[in-house]
């Protein structure tokens, strides 16, 4: 399951997961277009996807979300806790707090929610076969967004403690838990935070000198989701080309 993966990093990751053999579940919140778009690509491919809508933020849906799946592929091996949301560049003094909870359900309690429900079938503790989770933090949680959003890095800094709490919580249970922090990447929530351009005003900024794609953040979640990636959990893996 890929939580927000109607564009950018989540559908990137979805079209890679089903080349790499997995039965995708395409989550969306609002677009229902572009996530039948990702499904059609998956399976003109050869691959196997559902695109199924849920709010994360809301428990119920997310259960049903969960639910679906279980109907659709019996089975869940990998969650990426994708889905998130960024709102217009702003400073602390000028938030209010039906932002600042619009964020936080979103950005925090959903990907809380989605990995209660991963877990729960999962963990071998409750019968399941073990399985693996990726967060997507940001390598705002480092600079702290000031004068742009740091509702959203303070947010993305809960996902960090989320991967590592429950990474040690689950680790005997057969469940493998880490997280990624993509710096500048060229996808469209740069338009959501009021810059389409953003990437291209700061890639200065970063030492290999241009911003990232969305492909490049799939390969680093594939990654982790892989065998290859057996004895690594708790773990936030920064891809920001040196940022």
């Amino acid at each position: 399951m890929v939580t927000g993966s109607s564009r950018g990093i989540g559908a990137a990751t979805a079209r890679l997961a089903a080349e790499r053999g997995y039965a995708v579940c395409v989550n969306y919140h609002h677009n229902k277009d572009a996530a039948e778009a990702v499904v059609s690509q998956i399976e003109n491919a050869g691959g196997r996807a559902v695109a199924v809508p849920a709010d994360i933020s809301q428990e119920a849906e997310v259960e049903q979300l969960f639910a679906r799946v279980d109907a659709q592929f019996g089975t869940l091996d990998a969650l990426v806790n994708n889905a998130g949301i960024l709102e217009k560049q702003m400073r602390l003094e000028d938030m209010d707090a039906a932002r600042l909870k619009r964020t936080f359900s979103t950005n925090i309690v959903g990907s809380f929610l989605c990995a209660r429900e991963a877990v729960k079938r999962m963990s071998t503790h409750n019968g399941g076969a073990g399985g693996v989770i990726v967060n997507l933090s940001s390598a705002a949680v480092t600079s702290g967004a000031p004068g742009e959003y740091i509702d959203y890095a303070a947010s993305k800094g809960a996902i960090d403690i989320l991967t590592r709490g429950l990474a040690k919580e689950v680790a005997a249970a057969g469940v493998r838990v880490n997280a990624v922090r993509p710096g500048l990447i060229y996808t469209d929530i740069h338009a959501d935070g009021g810059e389409p351009d953003r990437v291209d005003r700061l890639k200065a900024g970063v030492p290999m000198g241009r911003g990232g794609t969305p492909k490049e953040i799939a390969n680093a979640i594939l990654w982790l989701l892989s065998e290859e990636a057996t004895y690594v959990t708790g773990s936030c893996l920064d891809v920001t080309g040196g940022r």
